[in-house]
């Protein structure tokens, strides 16, 4: 069956990096879209990027841009979140999932598979 299985979260001062990786097994992993989304407490859950699986052109959320990029290694079968500059409020559990579905990429109900998350926890 399809597993997505994210790592790599922490705790981390603010202004510091992490690089979240999720792997993917399964899937043909080069046919799909790959997402990053993230949920805070009390908060739903929000998109953050996403790489398509042709062509590799990708899609940032405006609270994040010029801070976070999304990566893919199509041999790897993995998709990376580059964290930079952190902020006490990019703190949440961080989801991977992945699509064959068309629609807009910051859609939830786009996405057909989804990791367990990994917690990403800024201190101020």
């Amino acid at each position: 069956q399809v597993q997505l299985a994210e790592s790599g979260g922490g705790l981390v001062q603010a202004g510091g990096s992490l690089r979240l990786s999720c792997a993917a097994s399964g899937l043909i992993f080069n046919k799909y879209d790959m997402g990053w989304f993230r949920q805070a407490p009390g908060k739903e859950r929000e998109f953050v990027a996403a790489i398509i699986w042709y062509g590799g052109g990708t899609y940032i959320a405006d609270a994040v841009k010029g801070r976070f990029s999304i990566s893919r290694d199509n041999a790897k079968n993995t998709v990376y979140l580059q964290m930079n500059s952190l902020k006490y409020e990019d703190t949440a559990v961080y989801y991977c999932a992945a699509r064959r579905q068309s629609g807009s990429y910051s859609n939830l109900d786009a996405y057909d598979y989804w990791g367990q998350g990994t917690q990403v926890t800024v201190s101020s």
